[in-house]
């Protein structure tokens, strides 16, 4: 959707959030004679029936398509109808951070301008208040929420992963998927699709694109003894952003040096430090039982473990089977999940764990403390999302490293 569609229209943004507040200030300066109303949750219960009110609403993210009773359209349609420049969407469950950055720092190290926008960075639609090189390229990180009606493909697209994630809001993995797919679907024959092998839904997508698929790149082809990302999870996010990287005409010596001096994202299997003899690892980011498989079969030396959080129906079936299997001997356990993992690992019947139910932090890291064997692990990799305790993955993350410090002397 251009802006010239939205004049003399009466227009409702629907939620006041960061993106929400972006789109109002963007409206206000690329319409003539804005006509703007605000709906947000925080308005009350009845904040929805605004809609019968206005011409055509602009949606953020987290409010589901369920809710949206009225025309309406997104502000990552609006940014990808008002841009000519070369775009990079990144999505997937998992892994979609890092590669986004990856591929940005690669972009930089080749001298090519770019910039690092939407999810991670700052709210595609503020670009547009800025002067725009017709040259740069635009990396997106785009999550389902910002997918599920998006009517555009980046020149690019990149699917890191796919598992069941989002439920609540898509309300069935095939929804969710649908979502994910739908940035490749409105591609060009000069478009790009690349998508991680693992993962054979991603494979089969590759029929119902114009775009060409490509598939992640085999293996690294550089010395990975230099990378600082740790995890197998890891290698594939380099792998996919070389793939990126390579399609783009950058060399791999180039490619290298970025990655080589790549720092991992804060949460995302980070070692916050060794204090008392023990290693404290923050993969706060782990919201889904497959993320905190992953860093429990990176890490191996795990001892310790902080699990629980908001209950979005996860089956936890395979994280059980992981912990019964990988030496962890002590258990935190967060509401609301945590009593669905200790059901599941009371109902599967092995492993004898010690495990403590708080909703505490600081009572968790001094369990923790108290507990785990030198020289070991404990690793805050909850397998649910944070919003029972903590406002988003960062605060959890945030109280953690507090915690590990305090209690550890610093």
């Amino acid at each position: 959707m251009k802006f010239s569609e939205l004049e003399g229209k009466k227009i409702l943004i629907l939620g006041y959030g960061k993106e929400g507040k972006s789109t109002e200030i963007v409206l206000r300066a690329k319409l003539k004679n804005p006509q703007i109303a605000i709906a947000d949750q925080s308005d009350g219960p009845d904040y929805l029936a605004k809609q019968k009110d206005c011409d055509i609403v602009i949606k953020t993210p987290g409010i589901p398509l369920r809710d949206v009773t009225a025309p309406h359209t997104t502000a990552t349609n609006l940014f990808f109808g008002n841009i000519a420049n070369k775009i990079i969407g990144v999505t997937g469950s998992k892994g979609k951070s890092t590669t986004s950055s990856l591929i940005q720092a690669i972009l930089q190290e080749a001298g090519i301008k770019s910039r690092l926008i939407g999810n991670i960075g700052k709210p595609a639609l503020d670009v547009l208040l800025e002067p725009i090189d017709p040259a740069e390229i635009f990396v997106m990180e785009l999550s389902s929420y910002q997918l599920e009606d998006i009517g555009y493909s980046p020149h690019i697209g990149v699917i890191t992963s796919i598992f069941r994630e989002h439920l609540d809001h898509h309300g069935s993995f095939e929804a969710y998927f649908e979502a994910k797919a739908r940035m490749i679907l409105k591609a060009t024959p000069e478009d790009f699709y690349v998508y991680n092998p693992a993962y054979p839904e991603l494979a089969a997508l590759a029929p119902r694109t114009k775009a060409k698929s490509v598939a992640y790149i085999d293996s690294i082809p550089f010395d990975t003894s230099r990378i600082k990302l740790e995890g197998a999870h890891n290698q594939e996010n380099v792998r996919g952003a070389l793939t990126v990287a390579r399609l783009l005409g950058i060399s791999d010596q180039v490619a290298a040096r970025a990655v080589e001096k790549f720092e991992p994202l804060p949460h995302r299997l980070t070692f916050v430090g060794d204090f008392k003899g023990i290693k404290f690892y923050d993969d706060a980011i782990a919201t889904a039982p497959e993320p905190t498989i992953f860093a429990i079969q990176t890490l191996k030396d795990v001892d310790t473990i902080f699990l629980g959080g908001t209950d979005r129906g996860y089956d936890f079936s395979g994280l059980v089977k992981t912990l019964n299997v990988s030496g962890i001997r002590n258990l935190v356990l967060f509401p609301e999940t945590g009593e669905r993992i200790a059901k599941a690992l009371e109902d599967f019947g092995g492993g004898d764990f010690n495990i403590l139910k708080t909703e505490s932090m600081q009572e968790a890291v001094a369990f923790a403390y108290a507990n785990t064997a030198p020289g070991k692990i404990c690793l805050l990799s909850t397998a649910s999302p944070s919003y029972t305790l903590w406002k988003n993955f960062e605060e959890k993350g945030d109280e953690f490293v507090k915690w590990v410090k305090e209690l550890g002397g610093l």
